[in-house]
């Protein structure tokens, strides 16, 4: 900002030099007046023309100054008509600033005043002569107030679409935040409806059987006490998850902290399953975090699911820039192509496409069913930004 300035400036002032040379020029070359250009006749000239590199600024103070040079330029006799071309361009120039009043009060006064002092010297000259030449200086006064006003109203006029366009804008993002707002409270709704009764009835028959069978002095089942494990969790993720819906989207709060939770209701559920980590643990952007434990805890699930098998193995690797989790297990699935993607699967490739990362599936080639994905931290963190 400070060099454009700095440019705007520089571009006034070779501009006002380059117009003082076009004045001093148009006085040598006019009719001979009562008195030669002299010293005094010079600097009201260039001092006139020189004051427009500061035009921008003080629109109103140039104008005024321009006017008593061109006054005192007409008592000395000097040849030329006022100093028209400077005072053309400051009546321009302030009038498109918003001095309108003042402007055409200065300009009227400097052309009263000039063609008063013109008559009042004649010389060599006839009256008709005079107020003619007088006359086609005011033409080009009202025409420069005329060009100021347009310009104004032009720019005003800008603006104003401008800032229609930006509350537009606004209110279009109002809008759809709005409805997305809306819809996430009618997504609530819908999961509060469909699966808060369901999941509570899970959860209330399953701590009622292992109650029964306690109170008869027996150990509860294993998978009996992981279903109510299991529902007690989702009733938690689930609660967690209207509050996120109805609060306006703050990120889930799941991450790499609850793995190790994770990983001990997968065993209560009979899977071997173990979890190492390499690599130095780092802070990783929520996305990410969130990410991370979704796809550890879909790729737990269908192991427990389809793969036929008891162990399972959960590896998370922090790298320069990514953090890569790897899940595999020894069960049915034989070398071959990936198998088609299901909703779990889908999900998966989903959370890590949305964060630009990268996810590999299929058969491993000892036998048993890989998972893995990288996802890089950098970028996360920049988008959250």
């Amino acid at each position: 900002m400070v060099v454009e300035e700095r440019a705007i400036r520089v571009l006034d002032g070779a501009i006002a030099a380059a117009l003082a040379v076009v004045v001093l020029l148009g006085a040598l070359i006019a009719p001979p007046s009562r008195n030669d250009l002299d010293l005094v006749g010079y600097l009201l000239t260039v001092a006139a023309a020189l004051s427009l590199a500061v035009l921008r600024r003080m629109p109103v103070i140039v104008l005024a100054f321009i006017a008593a040079c061109g006054l005192a330029y007409q008592l000395g006799g000097y040849p030329g008509v006022f100093l028209a071309f400077p005072l053309l361009i400051a009546l321009f120039t302030a009038v498109d600033a918003g001095y309108r009043l003042v402007s055409v009060t200065i300009s009227s006064v400097a052309l009263l005043g000039g063609l008063g002092i013109n008559l009042a010297l004649i010389e060599g000259e006839t009256v008709r002569d005079v107020v003619q030449r007088w006359g086609l200086l005011a033409g080009w006064l009202i025409a420069a107030k005329l060009l100021g006003e347009v310009s104004r109203h032009r720019r005003g006029h800008l603006r104003q679409v401008e800032q229609r366009a930006i509350d537009a804008e606004r209110t279009r993002e109002e809008t759809a935040l709005r409805r997305a707002s809306e819809e996430r409270l009618r997504i609530a709704r819908e999961l509060h409806d469909s699966l808060t009764h369901n999941i509570s009835v899970i959860k209330v028959q399953a701590g009622v059987a292992v109650h029964l069978a306690r109170k008869r002095g027996e150990e509860a089942s294993p998978p009996l006490v992981a279903i109510q494990d299991a529902s007690r969790e989702a009733m938690r993720e689930l609660r967690a998850t209207l509050e996120v819906l109805r609060a306006a989207g703050e990120p889930y709060r799941n991450g790499l902290a609850l793995l190790p939770e994770l990983i001990d209701r997968a065993r209560g559920a009979g899977l071997a399953a173990s979890i190492s980590v390499i690599g130095e643990p780092r802070t990783l952007p929520v996305d990410v975090d969130a990410a991370v434990y979704r796809i550890v805890q879909e790729a737990l699930t269908n192991v427990s699911r389809h793969a036929g098998c008891r162990t399972a193995t959960v590896r998370v690797e922090y790298c320069a820039g990514t953090v890569t989790i790897q899940v595999d297990d020894d069960g049915d699935a034989i070398p071959g192509p990936p198998p088609e993607p299901g909703v779990g699967l889908t999900g998966m490739r989903e959370r890590v496409t949305d964060l630009g990362g990268r996810l590999e599936y299929g058969p491993r080639r000892t036998g048993g069913f890989s998972v893995r994905a990288e996802l890089p931290i950098q970028r996360a963190a920049e988008s959250l930004a």
